[in-house]
């Protein structure tokens, strides 16, 4: 069994990390509620008392693992990249600041509930700890960790930024003044590799008890597979992202969860009416010429081994940050890549105790890259495509940029679970969902397209899903094995 306890040393650790006699203090205090034991394949399962102790330990367990990739995703979130990859990344990290206001993340920690705040300062105090006790492990440039810097990263998945179509080269051109036309190159998807997942109903498995197939996604760079227990209830076993204090997916005592990313249209794209006049830029909305919000961002980069500062004005409208110019229009981006609720949602989910309890954090809609396939002790087994949905006029190709000088076009809140599409306990007695249409998730008993708008699941239907269908509706008893 392996103990975290403070080791006062040397002097030099204090001043290298520069953290103070009251936080070593603390650190030392939370340090020796936790304990790490890593199984024979290095595997850290961590015991906590509280559920904040937890989490602290596991930060400091995946620091000890892979620090380096640890810090790597938060410097892209906090979009600083160019800081470490130096000129090449400035347009990388103006897009995450057009996108993650780093101002709003400070103020969600300081309105966050006293026991969410709790995990947040565990979060930062785990990997902190871990840089004061190994001096010789030199960041590549967060020397710091502050306990807001998740709320930059609320979501599970590592590449779950959506910007529409709209891409870096485009606000390239936009923010260096080069408006030539660009052609359009579309995105062509890998549908041969991703994600895959299974449930299975005690009718359909030998021993009668519901089965769940995970594709955790745990190659050495992606992420690493843990154990998270507390005194409060948490049990958690699974898959989490470096640097992140929940298990994205995997299951406790009473049920388990399973991501899939899908094509859910959660991000728009709006064809602004701008106009220029003595008094400064103004966009039409309404019938009515609004201010154009104007925003400086500084990029630092790295030149040579000094830093180097590049400023941009930026523009924003009712509808989101400029993002690009097309056929002579700027265009905008809504989207809500940064989600508080989402992180609240993907930490009480690893504690529900039944169907009902994860239901109520689905009912967060705060979920906005994932598909869930879920199975439970009781024999439940249910699928959700997608979860955060906006409501928008169906009238509309929201697949394609939208007139934004009109209320029509405006997001009318976001539809509820009920509404979205979802299959809980099917006929058939399986589920799958291998990043392809949810309309064939549950063979014959699958959700009917014609019930649902075209933006809630425009996915179509890969090699993978067609498989998954064929051989999961063949007469079998199914075992973890056979599985």
């Amino acid at each position: 069994m392996k103990k975290l306890f403070l080791l006062l040393l040397l002097p030099l650790q204090l001043f290298a990390q520069k953290f103070t006699p009251a936080e070593i203090a603390a650190y030392q205090a939370q340090a020796k509620k936790v304990n790490i034991i890593r199984d024979k394949w290095g595997i850290p399962h961590v015991y906590g008392k509280t559920d904040a102790d937890a989490v602290f330990g596991l930060l400091y367990a995946q620091c000890e693992d892979d620090f380096k990739r640890v810090e790597l995703n938060y410097i892209e979130k906090l979009g600083r990249m160019a800081e470490v990859n130096g000129e090449s990344a400035i347009f990388n990290d103006l897009q995450i600041r057009l996108l993650f206001d780093s101002t709003e993340a400070k103020a969600d920690y300081a309105k966050a509930q006293p026991s969410f705040k709790k995990l947040l300062d565990a979060y930062a105090a785990g990997i902190n700890y871990y840089l004061y006790k190994n001096p010789k492990v030199k960041p590549a440039l967060l020397t710091r960790f502050k306990p807001w810097f998740p709320l930059m990263w609320t979501d599970g998945s590592i590449g779950a930024i959506n910007t529409s179509d709209l891409t870096i080269e485009e606000l390239k051109k936009f923010y260096t003044g080069d408006h030539s036309p660009t052609a359009y190159v579309p995105v062509i998807k890998d549908q041969h590799s991703g994600s895959n997942g299974f449930a299975f109903a005690p009718s359909m498995t030998e021993s009668g008890n519901s089965i769940l197939y995970i594709n955790p996604h745990t190659t050495f760079y992606f992420r690493p597979e843990v154990q998270m227990h507390s005194e409060e209830g948490l049990n958690a076993y699974g898959a989490v992202t470096w640097g992140q204090f929940f298990v994205y997916q995997g299951f406790n005592e009473h049920l388990g969860w399973m991501h899939t990313s899908n094509n859910v249209d959660i991000a728009d794209m709006y064809a602004e009416k701008i106009t220029k006049t003595d008094k400064g830029l103004f966009y039409e909305y309404d019938k009515k010429k609004l201010p154009v919000t104007q925003k400086k961002i500084n990029i630092s980069y790295l030149e040579g081994t000094s830093l180097k500062t590049k400023t941009f004005t930026t523009y924003f409208t009712n509808n989101g940050p400029v993002m690009a110019m097309r056929e002579g229009k700027w265009i905008s981006l809504k989207a809500k890549n940064r989600n508080a609720q989402s992180l609240v949602q993907s930490w009480i989910r690893t504690k529900a105790k039944s169907f009902e309890e994860y239901q109520k954090a689905m009912d967060l809609k705060a979920n906005a890259s994932n598909n869930t396939v879920y199975a439970d002790a009781q024999g439940n087994i249910a699928f959700w495509h997608g979860n955060f949905i906006p409501i928008r006029d169906t009238k509309y190709n929201w697949s394609d940029v939208v007139d934004g000088t009109t209320s029509a076009t405006a997001w009318k809140g976001l539809h509820n679970v009920k509404d979205m599409v979802h299959v809980y306990n099917p006929a058939n007695g399986w589920l799958q969902n291998c990043n392809s249409t949810p309309f064939s998730s549950a063979g014959k008993n699958s959700p009917i397209k014609a019930n649902y708008p075209s933006y809630m699941a425009p996915d179509g239907e890969n090699f993978r899903g067609v498989a998954a269908v064929k051989l999961l509706s063949r007469p079998v008893k199914y075992t973890i094995e056979k599985v």
